[in-house]
């Protein structure tokens, strides 16, 4: 059995079309299987805001497995014990949030390899991530499968954003509109002038330094206009704001 290539990765590295993707906070797998069959690039499972633990994850990456969606997930934490359970139990694409310097991301790059070259500690015999060793190979070629995107939200990481792009071992850069915007003083305002001019200067950095930029918001016009500033992977929309628009509206319209 050979490892599960990295689609993603590869596609962020081509840089030949945009990844589109959907946030996932139901922390439900039948929820997550009806939203991997739509059409997506990938979906991100999210560990930081919505109520997921090891176990809900590996739920949501066993029920969108069969589909060709790519399963990112949002850890609460740079925890590096964490992230070694859950590069075990098969993600190969984490986004961490909250990375504000050069030597944290440096870290994050360490937990996602094996030694020499990184600290990720070596379970393979229990791990989903290896079909429990049924890839043989798997400790070798693992490393090149790995995607780490950080994201960047406060002043600390604006300042620190060059040197956090340019690190090897950071495939993405994302930006996190929400807690940018109450870091620049705009709580609950991410469309404020301000905050988008340093959402704006962010991608062109993270461009420059060769790496993918990534955003997330529901608003299709916002959504295309950070295309065409150069993101290339961007959620554009959440499962719960779905559910809960398409429900009021639906009531609505015989209430």
């Amino acid at each position: 059995m050979e490892i599960k290539p990295n689609t993603f990765k590869a596609a962020l590295k081509s840089g030949e079309r945009a990844q589109i993707g959907l946030w996932l906070g139901l922390t439900d797998p039948t929820s997550a299987e009806i939203c991997a069959g739509a059409g997506f690039d990938w979906l991100l499972i999210d560990g930081e805001h919505a109520p997921n633990d090891v176990r809900s994850i590996l739920a949501q990456l066993q029920a969108v497995a069969p589909y060709p969606v790519h399963p990112i997930v949002r850890p609460v934490s740079g925890d590096v014990n964490l992230i070694k359970q859950l590069l075990d139990i098969g993600a190969q694409t984490l986004l961490v949030p909250m990375v504000e310097s050069a030597e944290q991301a440096a870290l994050l790059v360490r937990a996602m390899r094996y030694p020499p070259a990184g600290i990720r500690g070596v379970g393979a015999a229990l791990a989903r991530a290896s079909h429990w060793n049924r890839v043989s190979n798997y400790l070798h070629e693992a490393d090149d499968q790995m995607c780490l995107l950080v994201q960047v939200e406060t002043r600390a990481g604006l300042e620190n954003l060059d040197a956090i792009a340019s690190l090897d071992g950071v495939d993405g850069v994302f930006i996190g509109p929400s807690d940018l915007s109450a870091a620049l003083g705009h709580l609950g305002k991410p469309g404020h002038p301000e905050v988008q001019q340093a959402i704006e200067n962010a991608i062109a950095r993270i461009r420059a330094a060769g790496r993918a930029a990534g955003i997330l918001t529901p608003d299709e016009a916002q959504a295309r206009r950070y295309l065409a500033l150069g993101c290339t992977f961007v959620a554009v929309g959440l499962d719960g704001n779905l559910l809960m628009r398409s429900t009021q509206e639906l009531a609505g319209r015989f209430k």
